[in-house]
């Protein structure tokens, strides 16, 4: 049986599916790994090192999709690449099934099983598969990082003979995977750090990490089954945007990052919203390619606003953290083909009764 994965379009996304180390699990389970030449190059790693672990470096892309018994990518093929696929082939990654639904629809009339890593259930087996957790890890670190280099004062408190710099105030707009990791990062770095979610449930895990909880007076935990963030009532919206309003006009940098599955993100942080923040504060907006927190947010722009905000955000900001990224999702990735193979048929088998693959396929 062969695993294959091809070159994604480095200009939209630098992170892989496989890297070497990962090679030699899949070789431990009896499968081939059939990848492109020059795979990884653009991340500083050589075919010469797949090979070395026991990967077959293949000319020829065509090859790979014809041959692989399962494709292991990050984002979905293209739409030549797409219509290359068999019947009982397996395309495993993140699929977006929701901003592809007529795309997918085609490709699994043809009877190839498509899996979507984001679709994951929330459950303690899924852990070690969980992509969205690894890799919102990472962007609420480096949201807070590329957010600190646009503010033109430093973060945290400093004493001098010439007097005090007073630390940053930094609001987290959402306390999910990559809120909470932003939380502690600015936390790390100095600053006074306060949060907000509609889950009521994540105000302790807020102050685990000294971040001090906005809570909405009357607030109900708006959490599904899952662990994921609902759509908030009017109600609550009107009073969670005067708190935030309030909050606003002593805040030099907010980082949002709030997502609802399967829908655009919520709108938070409005114009009247942002008229009332100093000149020289930074928004980093997490949720841009998703519609943004931030009613100004334009992807992939720094938009000034008329009283001196900052407003950023990127379609991926993990294309710059690529090599960190991939060696997550490579592992995320090798957990669920773990669990998807059968080590003693020597076949990939899909069992339905098991949550984890009848979540994941999409049907």
């Amino acid at each position: 049986m062969i695993v294959g994965s091809i070159s994604e379009n480095i200009k939209i996304e630098k992170r892989v599916a496989i890297t070497p180390d990962i090679v030699k699990k899949y070789k431990s389970l009896g499968l081939n790994v059939y990848l492109n030449k020059g795979y990884a190059l653009h991340l500083g790693i050589s075919d010469k090192k797949y090979e070395d672990e026991g990967a077959d470096i293949i000319e020829n892309q065509d090859e790979i999709i014809s041959k692989s018994n399962a494709l292991l990518q990050m984002s979905i093929l293209s739409d030549d690449n797409i219509n290359k696929l068999k019947k009982e082939q397996l395309l495993i990654g993140v699929l977006n099934v929701y901003s592809n639904e007529k795309k997918l629809k085609e490709v699994t009339k043809k009877k190839v099983n498509c899996f979507s890593l984001e679709l994951l259930p929330r459950i303690t087996r899924a852990q070690s598969m969980d992509i969205l957790s690894s890799q919102a890890n990472l962007a609420g670190y480096k949201a807070v990082l590329d957010s600190f280099a646009y503010f033109q004062k430093a973060i945290p408190m400093m004493m001098t003979a010439a007097g005090t710099i007073s630390a940053a105030k930094v609001l987290i707009v959402g306390a999910g995977v990559a809120g909470l990791q932003a939380i502690a990062t600015a936390k790390r770095m100095g600053a006074i750090v306060f949060a907000t979610d509609v889950r009521t449930a994540s105000k302790e895990q807020v102050e685990s990490l000294g971040g001090k909880f906005l809570t909405v007076e009357g607030a109900e935990n708006l959490e599904t089954e899952g662990g994921y963030a609902k759509e908030a009532s009017e109600e609550f919206k009107k009073k969670q945007e005067d708190l935030l309003k309030e909050t606003l006009k002593k805040i030099d940098i907010v980082i949002c990052t709030a997502l609802i599955p399967g829908k655009n993100a919520p709108l938070i942080i409005k114009k009247d919203m942002i008229d009332v923040m100093q000149s020289g504060s930074v928004i980093y907006d997490l949720a841009a390619a998703q519609g943004g927190n931030a009613e100004l947010t334009k992807v992939d722009e720094i938009i000034d606003s008329s009283n001196g905000v900052k407003i950023m955000g990127e379609t991926n900001i993990l294309n710059k953290l690529p090599v960190s990224a991939s060696n997550l999702y490579a592992k995320n990735m090798f957990n669920f083909v773990n669990n998807l193979f059968n080590k003693e048929k020597q076949n990939f088998d899909i069992n339905l009764d098991d949550e984890i693959i009848s979540k994941t396929q999409v049907k």
